[in-house]
């Protein structure tokens, strides 16, 4: 069976990119317990391509936003749809969470499924 591939591109303050990254931390754990195989979560660094669509300016990003390009890796679709009802159903997830501002829109994500075309 192939793995699959949860990926995300979102806008996020650089003001609030250790507000996130203690947010994807906590995420990134309870992910992996409920069984994904990887999660990752990189912060743009080197943005200014010479070709191609700047991920900045695909997701119309501000100076003072920065890009955040995530992937979540599992098994098969069938068990990405497992693990995700776990992690939603755990409550470790929202505690500490009720009160506080997302770091980024959530309107402004991007999310898709995907098969694994080629894994070298």
């Amino acid at each position: 069976m192939a793995k699959y591939v949860d990926g995300f591109v979102l806008v996020v303050p650089k003001k609030k990119i250790e507000a996130y990254k203690k947010m994807a931390k906590k995420a990134g754990k309870i992910w992996r317990e409920h069984g994904a195989l990887e999660y990752r979560e990189c912060v743009g660094e080197d943005m200014k391509v010479k070709f191609g669509l700047p991920f900045p300016k695909l997701a119309k990003a501000k100076p003072s936003e920065t890009i955040v390009f995530s992937w979540i890796v599992y098994k098969s679709r069938k068990d990405r749809d497992k693990v995700n009802a776990k992690v939603m159903a755990d409550k470790r997830l929202s505690q500490g969470m009720e009160h506080m501002e997302m770091p980024f829109d959530m309107k402004r994500m991007a999310y898709g499924g995907f098969e694994i075309l080629v894994e070298a």
